[in-house]
């Protein structure tokens, strides 16, 4: 499956974000969290920031997964940002970030949190789609490519 729909809803993308720092993305992820799917946007902030002093998750050519596990989450689902201006982030590349993709997933999702994760990493490798994410002119536009409907939206 190329498509990330099963994992986002609309109200979980954002475009053109202004960030400067891991810390100012990671609370505007948990805000978008907290209006895309009713998390606590601070509980989704101190996950994702916990998880990122393990080891970056840049994981190169500007992208970066951070995720995490939150209590009381039904399924896996995700939020994608697209920065105004990229980001450094430690990446393995030392390239900054303007593309992020985090995962949330329930607490017990060990098998379906790393398969999520694969695909998503799987998806965001593709340079092709990375370059139209980055060309994508608003967040409805970004949604349609992530969830795989672009392709209805540009006969319309």
């Amino acid at each position: 499956m190329n498509d990330l729909g099963d994992l986002l809803k609309p109200e979980a993308v954002r475009s053109g974000t202004p960030a400067g720092s891991k810390k100012k993305l990671f609370a505007l992820l948990g805000e978008a969290a907290a209006a895309a799917y009713g998390l606590d946007a601070a509980g989704v902030t101190e996950r994702l920031a916990a998880r990122e002093k393990l080891g970056s998750t840049g994981f190169g050519g500007g992208i970066a997964i951070p995720h995490g596990k939150i209590a009381g989450l039904p399924a896996v689902c995700g939020l994608f940002i697209r920065l105004d201006k990229p980001l450094d982030f430690a990446s393995v590349d030392d390239l900054p970030v303007d593309l992020v993709f985090a995962l949330l997933s329930p607490p017990d999702a060990g098998a379906e949190h790393l398969k999520a994760l694969a695909r998503v990493s799987r998806r965001l490798r593709d340079r092709a789609f990375t370059a139209k994410l980055r060309g994508a002119g608003s967040a409805d536009a970004l949604y349609a490519l992530l969830a795989g409907t672009e392709s209805r939206d540009a006969a319309a």
